[in-house]
């Protein structure tokens, strides 16, 4: 049978298969797609973006911060090549609360062994839920009015982080303004898909993803004054390793102290609650492409990801201990290269190779100092760039999780909680509305035919 015929079956991309895991590489079991690698080389201003988040924080030097960068991007490509067809990313609406419970520890040795106690917790826990098969089960036992009420949060804290007094907007109203008015158009406006539909210039411009915007912030930026012409420099970027293991790891501050990890769990159980948001709205992504891209079935499993980006928290909590933690979706960019993957087999041959290319190339990025200061002066603009587009998936998916309308009344509740006072509280008042409302039938809820009722007769 041919291969062409095997795709047109609905058959998985090939992997060779290694227990739980599907290992696939790049030339052997996918395509390598252009489009996307020339998206990620400039993508990867998010990944340094957190650069400021961790030389502010924990007084880490630049060089030294570039390293956590480098390494974390490098564990970002075990996503694709075990399996898990996501483009990984932060666990980023759980950045405010997990700098909120280290600001509690003064600067120096004892916020960094906070850092690490809460990143290697997190990491164990969410690897024992994958590998006893409790993961799959969480997400599917979860009401649904307390899903869409997680997922619709999460995307309303990544709105309010850009537009907060003091935010990014604040620093760059016409550079994001611009970029995110472009990127909304291209990649969810019903005029642009006719465009594409009608044109092969504007079906291959849509290849390109947000590539060109980020190209176009470099220069209206300095334009409008929000930010300098960047300075170029050449050659290969210079991560400080050394200082990052000898002053910020368990390698020369030692493990923390027991009491550390005892006071780290109800953070821990808060910042789960955001990646299980996250693990719902990679599914929820995916399965949007599945009627649509019937000739590659794509193979999601929630317990593969939580020991994968659980192994990734875990390992990074003593090799370089992150802010930004180890998330299992960019939640931006999983939608940019899903749209591109609909777009059928020539656009995007498998998901795999979307998703593959994307991470080699914001990993090439990081090692090309010319990249890097090219794009250091906006990085304020791509972060807030992926937020927002974070925010309009999330509220959407999030919404569609519910099945009543009861359940958009909590979801909307718990949305605002989350946005405002955190995870804990928001799961905490979300239990309660459920028990309030469905008493002994919130598992199970209701469906009240809100979602079908404008339908016509017959669909």
């Amino acid at each position: 049978m041919s291969e062409l015929h095997q795709q047109d079956l609905g058959v998985e991309a090939p992997y060779w298969p290694m227990g739980p895991f599907k290992v696939r590489l790049p030339f052997i079991h996918y395509r390598f797609e252009l489009s996307d690698y020339m998206q990620g080389l400039l993508m990867c201003a998010v990944d340094l973006a957190a650069i400021p988040l961790m030389t502010e924080f924990l007084g880490m030097p630049f060089e030294v911060a570039l390293a956590v960068v480098m390494l974390n991007g490098l564990l970002y490509l075990t996503h694709h090549l075990l399996g898990d067809p996501v483009v990984p990313g932060w666990i980023t609406p759980a950045i405010p609360l997990l700098m909120a419970y280290c600001s509690q520890f003064p600067e120096g040795p004892e916020r960094v062994h906070a850092l690490i106690a809460f990143q290697l917790m997190l990491g164990v826990f969410s690897i024992g839920l994958g590998m006893t098969g409790m993961a799959r089960k969480v997400v599917s036992l979860v009401p649904s009015a307390l899903k869409a009420g997680i997922i619709m949060g999460a995307g309303l804290s990544a709105v309010v982080t850009v537009f907060k007094e003091g935010g990014r907007f604040d620093a760059f109203p016409w550079t994001i303004s611009i970029a995110v008015g472009i990127a909304f158009y291209l990649v969810f406006s019903l005029h642009f898909q006719q465009l594409k539909k009608r044109s092969r210039f504007w079906w291959n411009f849509a290849k390109l993803g947000i590539f060109p915007i980020i190209l176009l912030a470099v220069f209206v930026a300095p334009i409008f004054g929000e930010a300098p012409w960047p300075s170029i420099e050449w050659g290969i970027s210079k991560p400080d390793f050394v200082t990052l293991w000898n002053e910020y790891t368990v390698f020369g501050l030692g493990m923390p102290p027991l009491m550390m990890f005892v006071t780290a769990i109800p953070t821990v159980f808060a910042a789960y609650l955001v990646v299980f948001g996250d693990v719902l709205g990679a599914r929820a992504i995916l399965s949007e492409a599945d009627h649509i891209r019937s000739d590659e079935k794509v193979d999601f499993n929630p317990n593969r990801s939580h020991m994968i980006f659980g192994g990734r928290n875990a390992l990074m909590s003593i090799l370089g201990p992150d802010v930004a933690m180890c998330g299992p979706q960019w939640s931006a960019m999983q939608v940019v290269i899903t749209e591109r993957f609909k777009g059928g087999a020539q656009a995007m041959k498998s998901i795999y190779g979307g998703v593959g290319s994307f991470r080699w190339g914001t990993n090439t990025g990081l090692l090309l100092l010319p990249v890097v200061t090219l794009l250091q002066p906006i990085l304020g603009v791509a972060l807030a760039l992926t937020l927002l587009i974070q925010g309009y998936v999330s509220v959407r998916l999030g919404i569609m999780e519910a099945r009543s309308q009861r359940d958009l009344g909590i979801a909307g509740v718990i949305g605002a909680v989350l946005a405002i006072k955190g995870a804990g509280w928001a799961f905490a008042i979300g239990v309660g509305l459920c028990v309030l409302i469905y008493g002994a039938q919130m598992f199970r809820g209701e469906n009240d035919q809100t979602f079908t009722k404008d339908l016509p007769p017959g669909e």
